[in-house]
């Protein structure tokens, strides 16, 4: 059984116990904020940053969670505090904001006690979501285009994060039936390429770096975190509308995305990337990346993949 704890509305509650109301509006709308931050070496990554774009995402949903940025960043540390001990120390974790408005006004009689945001942080070791990865590092990844758009700006702006992403997974489900491994890079309502379901996209051509604007997508923390290692690569970094034809036209294409910082694209479309191999400019990002958190996570990843299944037997016990 796991030993891990939650934070819960306002307490520290076991993990089997973080239960939210069937009224609640995350469940009824999707009305919900979140985030995910990992850890190197058990510290946060940008975590300050990720709380930003939580409370940005807030207040788009106009949703007071009655904390200010500077108390949930210390009970986030606290929660991430009370959980390492419950792994090896070479474990890193994943650390999950989920904010809604709590249960709706028509079921007030139920809560005797009034009604109030959901707010929950809760922990997970990561030896699942990169043990499983690690093959992909190796890989790669193949992109293809579903017919599932991505969501225009004037609906709902991609740049706040919330549990309202059925697209998200209506492209991965059209991607499923293309092939079991491809990932789906969706394009916008403009017929540019936009972000795949919580990933952004880059590309290479000519060693200058070009990945899509910010109209509308999520504004990925690794994202930006690529952006700026680029830059100090002496690589130019371009921001402007990608098409298809630019995507096949590209010398190397990555993805980027919390968990897994980034990993190289082989095919787009079913047409070899450069070489099908990472690239030279890929190569020197992924350098860049460990060198700058301070950690090897593709190795890390391949220590994950070997544990994983004893892992998994013993938590089932």
């Amino acid at each position: 059984m796991s030993k891990r704890s939650v934070y819960f509305n306002g307490g520290f509650v076991p993990e089997s116990n973080a239960r939210i109301s069937i009224f609640d509006s995350s469940l009824m709308f999707g009305d919900m904020a979140f985030e995910m931050t990992r850890t190197f070496n058990h510290k946060p990554f940008r975590l300050r940053a990720h709380l930003e774009r939580l409370y940005a995402s807030l207040r788009l949903l106009e949703i007071d969670c009655g904390l200010t940025i500077n108390q949930m960043e210390s009970i986030t540390i606290e929660t991430l505090d009370l959980n390492t001990s419950t792994e090896a120390r070479d474990v890193d974790w994943q650390i999950m904001h989920n904010i809604s408005r709590g249960p709706l006004e028509p079921y007030r009689t139920v809560f005797p006690e009034g009604l109030r945001p959901t707010i929950c942080i809760n922990c997970w070791p990561l030896i699942t979501h990169l043990g499983d990865f690690f093959p992909t590092y190796k890989m790669g990844v193949h992109l293809a285009i579903p017919s599932q758009q991505t969501i225009p700006a004037q609906l709902m702006d991609a740049k706040a994060k919330t549990r309202s992403r059925m697209h998200y997974q209506l492209a991965q489900l059209q991607a499923k039936r293309m092939g079991e491994s491809i990932w789906p890079l969706m394009l916008d309502p403009d017929g540019f390429l936009s972000e795949g379901p919580g990933w952004n996209i880059f590309l290479v051509r000519n060693k200058i770096v070009y990945t899509p604007e910010g109209r509308n997508i999520l504004l990925g923390i690794s994202r930006d975190t690529t952006i700026q290692l680029t830059r100090k690569l002496g690589l130019s970094v371009k921001e402007t509308n990608i098409g298809r034809y630019e995507a096949l036209q590209a010398d190397e294409l990555f993805c980027t995305s919390t968990p897994y910082c980034l990993v190289h694209a082989r095919k787009f479309e079913n047409q070899t990337v450069g070489d099908g191999i990472p690239g030279p400019v890929f190569l020197k990002l992924m350098k860049a990346w460990k060198s700058h958190v301070g950690l090897d996570f593709v190795s890390q990843a391949r220590t994950y993949s070997k544990r994983l299944p004893l892992w998994e037997a013993a938590t089932a016990d």
